[in-house]
């Protein structure tokens, strides 16, 4: 139910901005986030990276950043071997056949997509002389809608017994962003400063 939901209004939010109701490129990312208690050891890991016990999210969004499909696994997955599941989904949600991605999926994986789902994974890297942060083209919008979902206190930490509930969650909380979206008619925006006299 909350796949149609989602497909839904990620149609109506587009044609709202002026674009294509189905999308031909997206961005794949993933979040490694503590399981609490609750979550059960078979579908839970330790990622070594983060230093982090619990659940990985991996997310393919549109270039606005609207959430195609949500894969949640342990957090011992690679990312390159948990990024097949996720880009399955949106080769069979949605038209794409170009995915954005990080150094982290670069390998074996960029070939898989290729061959298996006729599908180019791009894999964005960051410039050799960069020093401190920056933002990386194309990487900042799947960052910001990680941002978004982990807003929702719920989706601070894991709390689900069972991957699949965890997945309708983050698609619970897209809904609601999509929906405060389209009402207001255009993305969020930072709040002007105000000053008192």
């Amino acid at each position: 139910m909350t796949e149609k939901l989602l497909a839904a209004l990620r149609v109506k939010a587009r044609v709202q901005q002026g674009r294509d109701p189905e999308p031909s490129a997206g961005i794949i990312d993933s979040q490694s986030v503590k399981g609490a208690d609750t979550v059960g050891r078979d579908s839970r890991g330790y990622d070594a990276g983060k230093k982090i016990n619990g659940r990985k999210r991996f997310i393919v969004t549109d270039t606005a950043g609207l959430l195609l499909t949500v894969t949640v696994l342990a957090a011992s997955w690679q990312d390159r071997d948990g990024a097949k599941t996720a880009l399955l989904s949106a080769y069979m949600a949605a038209p794409i056949r170009h995915v954005f991605a990080d150094q982290g999926f670069a390998g074996r994986l960029v070939d898989w997509a290729r061959d298996i789902l006729r599908t180019t994974l791009e894999i964005v890297r960051k410039p050799a002389d960069q020093r401190g942060f920056s933002v990386i083209s194309r990487r900042w919008v799947v960052e910001r809608t990680l941002a978004w979902l982990t807003a929702c206190r719920r989706l601070a930490r894991d709390y689900e017994r069972h991957p699949e509930i965890s997945e309708a969650v983050i698609r619970w909380a897209a809904i609601a962003g999509m929906t405060r979206r389209i009402t207001r008619g255009h993305p969020a925006r930072r709040q002007a400063r105000r000053t008192f006299t």
